[in-house]
């Protein structure tokens, strides 16, 4: 049942996880979806049991279960499976022949597509003044706990909170915002906050661990305020826009800018995702928060596919970012092919350049399979916003569209095959009664 509502939740775009059980509520088929026996006038559970769904399903999970629905083994099923048919064998020459078939299987067979997109998550535009306006009034509640504790043996400090939001306020309806002004901002912001977390630090001193009673939430937020500190005052002073691991949310401080360079947005916020296509079928390689490198993990996806169908692909379709010198050299003396230009000198026969050009122009065709399953898990199941709040859960949000697409994928393919074998019974019939009446 919790994978089964993981599951239906790309299914409907638009709605919530309070619309999501009122839908199952009134609805049969979902119901069915989920193992239920009879129809129900209820939910058989409550809104808030979504999170805990997503909270208890891993995405390690979500892996195995998408595997299983494109048709991939595991290295222990490969391995059973060879197990049970050296069993079968007895004598020498039965050896010699599974010896054969195994050289056999081991040809190089299939095409592997492999693309990164970015998952973004919901989250508000981030830029310096807003993120430091933010990180200044958790700080200010962070102190006001403090004060109710009766560690401030006197008045509470002064943070000056309304000349602060009244100088942002001010800022934040300008129009047309100027260099100076913002780096203005930015600077007063930064005095503000650094007033409030040397009060902090001061109760720290006075009353060494009163800072743990604060609750969990609020202790994660001051280190991810320090944090946020420390990169802002860097890129102020230094007058630079980057800075490594840079927080772009308080509350989501694990999410990293994902520069893309596409043309509605030049960066992105959210996981970045590499994936592999492979008979239709989407597989996620890899998925981080950080912007790595994806040419890094061709092998690495090359080698998994090896694992699953016990040869390697005979063709790897990948962007041109995959073509480094590392992985032309892994793919050749693997015998895969590596989309792209020839390296080196050109062709001298006319006729052989333009069959490489037309072949390298087939070929990019076939590698927009992958950046099709993209664009439909953005624009139908919500692969281009990420509304859960937690790292883990949007993990298994990406993983949950992923394996409704390929759901659809299987459910596809098994009615065509269920009309096509309709249709040959419909025309052998036809056929016989035209016999008899002849």
């Amino acid at each position: 049942m919790a994978l089964g509502a993981l599951l239906i939740k790309p299914a409907y775009k638009a709605l919530s996880d309070e619309d999501i059980t009122k839908e199952i509520a009134m609805n049969p088929y979902l119901q069915y979806f989920l193992g239920l026996h009879e129809y129900r006038y209820e939910c058989p559970f409550d809104p808030s049991m979504m999170t805990r769904f997503r909270q208890r399903i891993t995405p390690e999970m979500l892996a195995w279960v998408n595997d299983q629905i494109d048709g991939r083994k595991s290295e222990q099923d490969r391995n059973d499976d060879s197990s049970d048919n050296d069993d079968s064998h007895t004598d020498g020459g039965q050896a010699d022949e599974c010896q054969g078939s195994k050289n056999e299987e081991e040809k190089n067979e299939g095409t592997m597509i492999l693309d990164a997109t970015c998952a973004p998550q919901n989250i508000r535009f981030p830029t310096d003044a807003s993120l430091l306006n933010e990180a200044r009034e958790k700080a200010e509640e962070i102190i006001d706990d403090l004060h109710e504790m009766g560690l401030s043996e006197g008045k509470k400090p002064r943070t000056y909170r309304e000349k602060a939001r009244r100088k942002y306020n001010s800022f934040s309806k300008t129009r047309k915002k100027t260099v100076k002004m913002i780096r203005t901002t930015i600077r007063q912001q930064l005095g503000y906050l650094s007033r409030d977390l040397g009060f902090i630090d001061a109760y720290e001193r006075r009353h060494p661990g009163c800072l743990q009673k604060l609750s969990t939430r609020k202790q994660t937020m001051l280190q991810v305020i320090r944090t946020l500190y420390s990169q802002q005052e860097y890129m102020y002073r230094t007058g630079t826009h980057k800075v490594p691991d840079r927080i772009v949310s308080l509350s989501q401080s694990w999410v990293r800018p994902i520069v893309r360079g596409k043309q509605t947005a030049d960066v992105e916020f959210g996981a970045k995702v590499e994936m592999s296509v492979v008979d239709g079928f989407l597989r996620i390689e890899d998925l981080r928060w950080d912007a790595f490198n994806e040419s890094t993990t061709l092998q690495q996806s090359v080698e998994a596919y090896r694992k699953a169908y016990g040869y390697y692909p005979a063709r790897v379709l990948a962007d041109t970012i995959f073509r480094t010198r590392e992985n032309l050299k892994y793919c050749k003396e693997r015998g895969i092919h590596l989309n792209g230009p020839k390296l080196g000198k050109p062709f001298a026969d006319p006729a052989e350049a333009k069959r490489h050009k037309k072949l390298e122009w087939l070929e990019s065709g076939d590698r927009g399979e992958i950046e099709r399953n993209f664009g439909v898990g953005k624009r139908r199941y919500s692969l281009d916003c990420i509304v859960t709040k937690l790292k883990e859960t949007s993990e298994v949000m990406i993983h949950s569209i992923v394996i409704y697409m390929n759901l659809r994928k299987r459910l596809r393919l098994l009615l065509r095959s269920f009309f096509s074998r309709l249709r040959m019974m419909l025309h052998i019939r036809l056929n016989e009664d035209d016999s008899a009446l002849a």
